[in-house]
């Protein structure tokens, strides 16, 4: 009898924790939030562009962190473009870094970064403001860092003046 109640809350237990790991990696695949569809004002278009980038899959063998799509920096704000897109997950962010090729989540470790805020959505364009008073030619890379799990979803390393 002991050795039943035992397997029962042994059971209970690992269900339990496997539903709610699962429920957290599947619920924003099946209800994912919209696309997103912002654009820019007249003001930002005739603003020069101060950088571009492209996100990456940096870690090709992990199939849930990816991200792919362009970013445009203006002297105020960084664009996602409408080509922008990561795989779902928690508490996504967009941080400007100083470190050029950021590639690991290790890389964020020491580094002053620049959080402009959570992401609004895993696909579609979005515009974020960089604070008053930030050097962005002090960054090198737009990175969609999860703050959930401290893991790097995409990074996008930034080409001056392109």
């Amino acid at each position: 009898m002991a050795r039943w109640l035992i397997a029962f809350l042994l059971g209970g237990v690992l269900g339990t924790g496997f539903g709610f790991a699962a429920g957290i990696f599947f619920f924003p695949h099946i209800f994912p939030p919209p696309t997103a569809a912002e654009t820019l004002t007249q003001a930002d278009m005739t603003a020069p562009v101060v950088a571009r980038g492209t996100f990456i899959h940096a870690d090709p063998s992990d199939p849930v962190h990816w991200g792919k799509g362009a970013v445009t920096v203006r002297r105020d704000n960084i664009f996602l473009e409408d080509s922008f897109e990561v795989g779902p997950g928690p508490k996504y962010h967009v941080y400007l870094v100083p470190k050029a090729e950021f590639r690991r989540s290790g890389d964020l470790k020491g580094q002053m970064f620049v959080d402009l805020g959570r992401l609004r959505a895993f696909k579609g364009s979005q515009r974020y403001a960089i604070p008053a008073g930030t050097d962005i030619s002090k960054y090198a890379s737009v990175i969609i860092w999860c703050e959930a799990f401290s893991v790097l979803i995409s990074p996008a390393d930034l080409k001056v003046g392109t």
